[in-house]
């Protein structure tokens, strides 16, 4: 395989337009792009019936606006090229119109009420700083999404606002520091974690088709426990299917980088090298759909639930933010002798007043019921929001707070006593994996985001943040008499003020939690706890200020991020009773009959029977207390469910569903360690875990 040749070879990419489009074409395309300006109709035509051209020699007939609405996929509709032209034939034909702009219908997508029933229409507009491409015989044109009153129903266009006003912010506040740029750019690379287990385990699970996550599951004999799946060797049937994830994600111009086991047996990661934070977004959606697509093609199935299996690791995809200029500057990148650069120290207490200023934002771009499973256990960060920055950053910044000078360490040489290993530098900081919110080098890691959460909202809500402290930042100084002084006593009242949100410790212990409530910081445990704040004023006003979101488009976020919740823990409650009533139970009922009739046959001979009385005892038992857990989350499901107010359902699910189903699971698992395996209705965690 030849990566070079095969790279972005189904992308309609710059090299493909400067081959397919006249000189004078696309210099006027890229610079109408970077000016951020809308395109003449006659230049999308000539753009279109170029990409109609490329897209039929890779294979394409039709073609489709690829947009995210608030789903958590991608959404596509699929129109053919061809038009009449008389005599019964037909022309391969499309215009720019159908290239800019398209129609689809907004009140079949979450509209958090923004549009009604016979409110339908709702357009697609192009993306031209997204790459086209081809997949499954389509050109895919990337687009935004909004009903017909122009308020966005997706995932992009609020991540597009919010990195056009984080740019404005960030040039007003280099230019401050003499520093000259057009645009800043976000960057991102979102690692992504995901299970790979056997399809026909799968097939024989209810509660992994309907909800994807095992609703009930006894712990095997070896989890994790071991240590000795993290970083191991790629069992051939896995490497077969990352080996052609990484070709099918090249060929979309996807710079898949690194693939290793995780930590929990058939777990994974991917991760990409950084890319422009809005193309990133893209490359992380097709990168899930196409694990799972390429997963059935070798009888695997991806699971990309945060939780599919409790008592392991959950699924994480962690958020490598930075900031570079357009020249290509990491404006994260501390230098030689970060105490001395004042512009990163500037930055970096700006980071630092918005993440603490807007912890409960951060939750919220992270909250859904699967992530509230995974927050706080195996890897996963708690869901008390706080920084990670080292010891060096940290002592810099305390040296800043109590007017001492900081007294930079030397790298140290790391020699291991092997004379044939070279000697190699040592960081000046360690990694923290239980920090929501680390610095790692030159970059952020955010570290909460669930495997299967579009990256686009928490990027959105970091950029929106980060854009408020460079706004006050910037007004602050443009006005100073003495500009380095003026900016040293910023970054010590900004230290001063919001060192709390710094924590460098173990992120899960008891004592945390405890001297995180002492500082005053958020614990929002849950998803309905952390949602309730999303459309406080203080939120509300900052998303309007900076032009990410309208107030109504914030409310209608509240209320699909609600509803969504309650939609998808009353599956789950569904899905239990149905698995714990028609097979669990039967099986159990079953093996208790067969239990019986056998100690009523040993009696008549005489034979002792103590194991299968007390067998028989406690699954008697169990089945008991299981089949009144049905009934009672029977009873609490169908209360919830009619509840049309779902900020007050969510209240109901959380509160009397959750506990109802975790007990229900309780009892059958415990039968399940106990029941016979030739009874027991579907696959167990040891067949699903180490089956692949």
């Amino acid at each position: 395989m030849n990566i070079p040749e095969i790279f972005g070879s189904l992308v309609f990419n710059d090299g493909v337009m400067r081959d397919r489009l006249s000189a004078d074409v696309y210099e006027k395309f890229k610079a109408l792009v970077k000016a951020g300006e809308p395109l003449p109709l006659e230049i999308a035509n000539v753009i279109a019936d170029a990409m109609k051209d490329w897209a039929i020699s890779k294979g394409a007939t039709h073609y489709t606006h690829w947009f995210q609405p608030m789903t958590g996929i991608t959404a596509e509709k699929h129109d053919s090229f061809i038009t009449p032209s008389g005599n019964g034939e037909v022309i391969m034909k499309f215009s720019g119109k159908e290239l800019i702009k398209g129609e689809s219908d907004a009140s079949s997508f979450p509209n958090g009420g923004l549009r009604s029933t016979f409110e339908a229409r709702g357009y697609t507009a192009w993306d031209p700083t997204c790459y086209a491409f081809v997949k499954d015989g389509a050109l895919c044109i990337p687009t935004a999404f909004c009903a017909y009153s122009g308020q966005v129903l997706d995932e992009k266009t609020p991540l597009l606002r919010a990195c056009k006003t984080l740019s404005n912010q960030t040039v007003r506040l280099l230019r401050l520091f003499g520093k000259e740029t057009a645009s800043v750019i976000t960057t991102v690379g979102p690692e992504q974690e995901y299970f790979l287990i056997d399809k026909q385990y799968y097939l024989k699970r209810k509660d992994l088709i309907f909800t994807g996550r095992t609703l009930f599951g006894a712990k095997p004999p070896k989890g994790q426990d071991l240590e000795d799946h993290y970083f191991g060797t790629i069992r051939p049937r896995v490497l077969k299917f990352m080996e052609e994830l990484d070709e099918q994600l090249w060929k979309l111009g996807v710079v898949a980088k690194t693939r290793h086991n995780e930590a929990a047996p058939a777990q994974h990661e991917l991760a990409p090298v950084f890319s422009v934070v809005n193309v990133a977004c893209d490359h992380n959606q097709l990168t899930m759909e196409l694990m799972k697509k390429i997963a059935d093609k070798h009888d695997l199935v991806c699971l990309l639930h945060e939780k599919p299996f409790a008592g392991v690791n959950g699924s994480g995809k962690h958020d490598n933010w930075s900031l570079c200029t357009e020249e290509g500057e990491n404006l994260l990148n501390p230098g030689k002798k970060p105490e001395e650069n004042l512009l990163f120290l500037t930055i970096l207490c700006a980071v630092m007043k918005a993440v603490d200023e807007h912890q409960d934002l951060l939750r919220i771009s992270v909250a859904s019921p699967g992530n509230d499973h995974r927050l706080g256990a195996n890897e996963a960060p708690p869901a008390i929001i706080s920084m990670y920055l080292g010891d060096e950053l940290s002592g810099i910044l305390e040296s800043i707070g109590n007017d001492t000078v900081y007294e930079h360490k030397k790298a140290t040489k790391m020699n291991m006593g092997v004379d044939v290993i070279p000697t190699f530098m040592q960081d000046t900081s360690d990694r923290n994996r239980t920090s929501p919110f680390a610095f790692t080098g030159n970059k952020f890691e955010f570290r909460m985001l669930g495997s299967m959460a579009n990256v686009s909202f928490p990027n959105t809500i970091i950029n929106a943040a980060v854009s408020e402290a460079f706004d006050e930042f910037s007004t602050k100084l443009e006005n100073s008499t003495d500009f380095i002084a003026d900016v040293k006593a910023l970054i010590k009242d900004t230290y001063l003020k919001h060192k709390r949100i710094l924590f460098n410790g173990n992120g899960y212990s008891d004592e945390w939690t405890a001297e995180a409530q002492r500082r005053g910081l958020l614990n929002l445990r849950d998803t309905p706890t952390a949602l309730s704040r999303l459309v406080t004023i203080k939120n509300i006003r900052m998303l309007e200020k900076y032009g990410v979101y309208s107030p109504a488009e914030v409310h209608a976020r509240h209320e699909i991020l609600t509803e969504h919740y309650c939609k998808v823990v009353n599956i789950e409650a569904l899905t239990m009773l149905e698995m714990a009533n028609r097979e669990i139970l039967p099986a159990c009922m079953r093996f208790a009959s067969d239990l019986a009739i056998g100690v009523k046959n040993k009696e008549k001979v005489g034979v002792t029977c103590y194991a299968e009385r007390d067998l028989l005892t406690r699954v008697s038992e169990l089945v008991d207390k299981a089949y009144a857990m049905t009934r009672t989350l029977t009873d609490y499901a169908t209360t919830a469910k009619a509840i049309k107010d779902c900020s007050v359902a969510i209240c109901d699910y959380r509160d009397k569903v959750i506990p109802a189903m975790n007990e229900l699971r309780e009892a059958c698992d415990a039968l399940e360690v106990i029941v016979g395996k030739d009874y027991w209705p579907f696959p167990t965690y040891s067949d699903l875990l180490f089956s692949v």
